[in-house]
């Protein structure tokens, strides 16, 4: 069925409605529609549809990869519609169907995605307050819409949204001055409905991209070099000639086998023997921290240059001299390593090519991004490339989901067959973009009263060389590509929150980086918070001031105030300098927080965290940890605290376990062995204080919480063994070596 079909038989405000079903998938193999109605982002009709019996279709581009957004999407166009959230279908990241709002990252699916939303619903509600106005001749500022009818408030005549607006098409511009709902009327925002995901999910019946299927689909399997950049030199077909069914496509130095059914496909990758030069380029991964400092830098950028009463201060010699000749003057450094998205769901994809179109079933977080780089790469039509999200088992940035897109529509155009690529957990780990390292070096001045007269920070980063962009099956058929892109804002929260008469923070950007660098959760945050906060810590301690205490009296905006206030009520925070003087034995418990603002712009954070080292054996068991959070506006107190655990649970994750290893030539954590993850029984209980503000902004939640937990872990350890840790992650043989140097007769 064509778009217009579905229009037709939609026959409400005709805005963009359509049925979208992603199980079966073969119900999405459709012809890309005509092009007769606009997806202008500027217009309602793009991002919103209203069908005779009242029920309400939203279209965005941003996707739900499990955060909860499209129910909290659902709620905001129901609040501003009068609808029931029960009659709002949320279709997220079809190009064919969705306009392009944008990507799906930076906790910007609300505040971007929603609020468009919003705006349009807001729009719609106007219009078709001015039409239930003429049809019951009463004025439109005296009607309201309850449940889906509009009717005055002292009751009377109504008439239902669907039925007031038919068959037309209204071809709306989105009103930015349309009024919205004021906080004072939520009946639908502000609540927790039942995310309609989770059921499915909880009994395992939820489609993932994992189980795309289309008609008549080919089972795909990438063969990657033994090395990172090898070239291909022979490929032996016999080897594999007992297969039956199965076939080789090789396009310069990209090798793929493709077969009936999935197993052979496994078979035949495993076993067909090829013949790779043998490259050697990687400097280690235990090196990479003195590679990065080492490293050639394609540029400077002094990114902050503050001084005294905030103003913009160029003068570098004051900085230095405070920081050069104050008898109080401390310096330390920080790293933190290359991390995988280490995707539950190894990543898959479907395409389905024909000539210069066709469409594409991937777990992408930028459908149109992706859509017109696949038709740039491959030489297709953008207009005639559908991209279709389908959720994958596993996401928080740019995982290897592109890049199994990108072999599915090499290899399906190549043969002229719908094919599905499905990574293996091996792949996933090898080949994923990996989160790039980072390190730190930080130095303060701090005078006769405690006050920080001088801060300096600088990052040795990776720039753009080898960007999440650039795909790896593109690469390996030769075919041109951009020099893609640093990992966005990998430089945010570099800079100390508190009081400081002059703060510098200064990038040294790196011209190589080894491995392929990408957006991961909170990209760049958790690695400048954990030096930030960590550094403020060792600040503390050494003026032997309470961490809390030292933190709020150099604080003045209210609201960070009152989330670190919340949480250490919650927490029972007792005051006390750090490390603790009354920890003993084999097992010792401390305590730790770290704050920020995110991006210094958003969300504010605190979080305090309860830990215990073994001294024997540098195990860490986190005991307990709370976080007050404050976003502004709450659309949905559950999914949100939803949000906040599974940040702070994978803050755990890698701050204790998650560090990519590599040799000379490849990676080498591969598999759960070798790149572990927190596992069940070392989640602590989990407070989360959620502090709302419905007449604030909205901001995104998706990233915050996961930033301060290794930083206040970090800071718990110290309190615990007086040991500052500066590396993550925390494993137990790095604790027990730090231990032993710190006991070592010096």
């Amino acid at each position: 069925m064509k778009r217009r079909d579905l229009l037709k038989s939609a026959g409400g405000l005709v805005v963009g409605f359509a049925l979208h079903d992603i199980a079966p998938l073969v119900a999405l193999q459709t012809p890309t529609p005509d092009g007769t109605r606009s997806l202008d982002p500027k217009l309602v009709d793009s991002a919103l549809a209203i069908s005779r019996d009242g029920s309400v279709t939203v279209f965005t581009s941003k996707v739900d990869v499990g955060t909860g957004m499209r129910i909290a999407i659902a709620q905001m166009a129901a609040e501003e519609l009068g609808v029931r959230i029960e009659r709002v279908t949320v279709v997220d990241g079809d190009t064919s169907i969705c306009p392009n709002a944008g990507g799906t990252g930076g906790s910007t699916g609300l505040t971007r995605g929603g609020t468009a939303v919003r705006q349009a619903a807001a729009t719609a509600r106007q219009e078709i307050l001015r039409l239930a106005a003429a049809r019951l001749g009463v004025p439109a500022e005296q009607l309201t819409i309850t449940d889906g009818e509009v009717r005055p408030p002292a009751g009377g005549r109504r008439v239902g949204i669907g039925a007031l607006v038919g068959d037309q098409r209204l071809m709306l511009p989105v009103d930015a001055k349309a009024p919205l709902m004021p906080p004072s009327r939520y009946v639908r925002v502000r609540q927790s409905p039942q995310r309609p995901d989770v059921p499915a999910k909880c009994t395992g019946r939820h489609p993932y991209v994992q189980d795309a299927s289309v008609a008549g689909m080919l089972h795909a399997r990438v063969v990657r070099p033994p090395a990172l950049e090898a070239s291909l030199v022979d490929v032996d077909e016999s080897s594999i000639g007992h297969l039956a069914g199965v076939r080789v496509v090789r396009i310069k130095d990209f090798l793929a086998v493709v077969a009936e059914n999935e197993w052979a496909a496994v078979r035949a990758a495993r076993e067909l023997k090829a013949t790779w030069t043998n490259w050697r380029g990687l400097p280690g991964h235990e090196h990479l921290d003195r590679h990065a400092r080492d490293g050639v830098v394609e540029r400077e950028q002094l990114l902050v240059n503050r001084g005294p009463d905030g103003e913009s201060s160029a003068d570098t010699a004051a900085l230095e001299s405070a920081l050069n000749g104050t008898a109080r003057s401390m310096q330390a450094t920080y790293y933190w390593p290359c991390q995988s998205h280490a995707s539950l769901g190894p990543s898959s994809a479907v395409a389905d090519i024909r000539g210069d179109g066709g469409t594409v079933w991937t777990s992408s977080q930028v459908v149109y991004g992706l859509r017109n780089t696949l038709a740039r790469l491959f030489t297709l039509v953008p207009e005639k490339l559908r991209v279709v999200f389908v959720e994958g088992s596993g996401s928080y940035g740019t995982n290897g989901a592109d890049h199994a897109a990108a072999d599915a529509v090499l290899i399906s155009k190549t043969i002229g067959r719908p094919v599905r690529v499905q990574w293996s957990r091996q792949d996933e780990h090898a080949w994923d973009p990996k989160g790039p390292q980072q390190l730190l070096e930080l130095r303060a001045a701090i005078d006769a009263a405690g006050q920080i007269q001088a801060w300096d920070t600088q990052m040795w980063i990776p720039a753009n060389r080898r960007g999440a962009r650039l795909l790896l099956a593109a690469g390996a058929a030769g075919i041109p590509q951009d020099n893609g892109r640093d990992a966005a804002g990998i430089f945010e929260n570099g800079e100390p929150p508190y009081a400081a008469a002059r703060v510098r923070v200064l990038l040294h950007w790196l011209r190589d980086t080894p491995l392929n660098p990408s957006n991961l959760r909170a990209p760049g945050k958790p690695a400048n918070i954990f030096a930030v906060e960590g550094f403020i810590d060792e600040i503390a301690a050494r003026l032997e001031i309470d961490p809390l205490r030292f933190r709020t009296s150099r604080l003045r905006d209210p609201r960070a105030l009152e989330v670190l206030e919340r949480g250490a009520s919650a927490f029972a925070w007792k005051e006390r300098p750090s490390p603790n003087r009354d920890a003993t034995g084999d097992w010792v418990t401390g305590r730790g927080m770290a704050y920020l603002r995110y991006k210094m712009a958003e969300n504010y954070v605190a979080t305090f965290v309860e830990a215990a080292v073994q001294r024997s054996t540098g195990r860490v068991a986190v005991t307990r940890v709370v976080c007050a959070h404050d976003c502004g506006l709450v659309v949905n107190p559950n999914a949100l605290r939803n949000q906040i655990e599974g940040g702070i649970i994978q803050g755990l994750s890698r701050a204790l376990h998650e560090e990519v290893q590599f040799d000379e030539a490849r990676v080498t954590s591969v598999d759960w062995a070798s790149y572990p993850i927190l596992r069940f029984p070392e989640v602590p209980d989990i407070d989360v204080i959620l502090i709302e503000r419905p007449e604030e902004t909205l901001w995104g939640a998706g990233e915050a919480s996961t930033v301060p937990v290794a930083a206040a872990l970090g800071n718990a350890i110290f309190d615990a063994t007086g040991v500052r840790l500066r590396r993550v992650p925390f494993t137990p043989d790095r604790v027990k070596a730090a231990l032993s140097l710190a006991a070592a007769p010096r």
